[in-house]
């Protein structure tokens, strides 16, 4: 999930700088019960060991397209999060994807014609800068200090955990499991018409079922098929989410289309 910092950038992030000491050696990383970068987020990716415990909150699906990602659904419409205020303060107690926790930072390539990653971060967020309180992220020796090693091993763990998750999608795409994804869910102002999400990917339950007998239990043993359950189980929450905008009074419009609208999620 690395992105380069001069190629189109991934969702949250508006520029990458590759931190280093000698245009950063006074800076400091600040700490926050915020998340104001996420407050009007609808959809944000999901690694698979998040799964266990992200299905408790989350819809997870699976974004549109031939790059399919998994996606924790934090509302059902563009702009719309039931989890977090409009100044990032959590909605309760959600659990926070690790995805969130890692902005600013980010491993990102610097040159096309190499794999090795550099831990960059965008400076645009008040998170990261010429601060008197904070985290200092070098030494006076200008190496990097236990706060900036921890941020580095962070942005690492994620990258494994993102090779784990193309992984798992990967194997989705073999066995032809993904399809096209719609819910309907009932509307209180109009029940005879049922309102309808479409535009994301989901795991076609019939042809699970019809998977062989080997094929289940080597994912049954490798962990794949826990998984694939804790997404589908998932799915309910569409309608708790539903409920939540329309309580919020950010549900869909009432005079929408023939009562659908496309789940933007890639």
């Amino acid at each position: 999930m690395a992105s380069e910092p001069k190629a189109s950038l991934p969702i949250l992030y508006n520029q990458l700088v590759p931190l280093n000491s000698n245009d950063h050696a006074d800076w400091k990383g600040r700490t926050t019960d915020k998340a104001p970068w996420v407050a009007t987020q609808h959809a944000i990716p999901l690694t698979v060991e998040e799964f266990p415990v992200a299905q408790r909150d989350y819809p997870i699906v699976f974004s549109a397209g031939d790059r399919s990602v998994p996606l924790a659904l934090m509302g059902l419409n563009e702009g719309v999060n039931t989890f977090f205020e409009e100044d990032g303060t959590p909605i309760g107690n959600p659990y926070v994807p690790a995805y969130v926790r890692r902005y600013p930072f980010l491993l990102a390539k610097l040159q096309q014609d190499s794999d090795n990653l550099s831990l960059c971060f965008d400076p645009s967020s008040d998170l990261v800068g010429k601060f008197d309180e904070g985290q200092a992220l070098f030494n006076d020796d200008k190496q990097p200090s236990d706060h900036t090693n921890a941020l580095l091993q962070f942005c690492e763990k994620f990258e494994e955990a993102g090779n784990k998750t193309q992984m798992f999608m990967e194997e989705l795409k073999s066995a032809d499991l993904l399809m096209d994804g719609e819910i309907s869910i009932q509307r209180r102002d109009n029940p005879d018409q049922p309102f309808t999400y479409r535009g994301f990917r989901m795991v076609n339950q019939d042809k699970l079922r019809e998977l062989r007998g080997d094929q289940l239990r080597k994912w049954n043993e490798n962990g794949l098929l826990p998984l694939i359950f804790a997404h589908l189980f998932s799915l309910d929450l569409m309608r708790v989410i539903f409920a939540k905008q329309s309580e919020m009074g950010k549900g869909p419009m009432a005079n929408a289309a023939n009562g659908s609208a496309e789940l933007p999620t890639g």
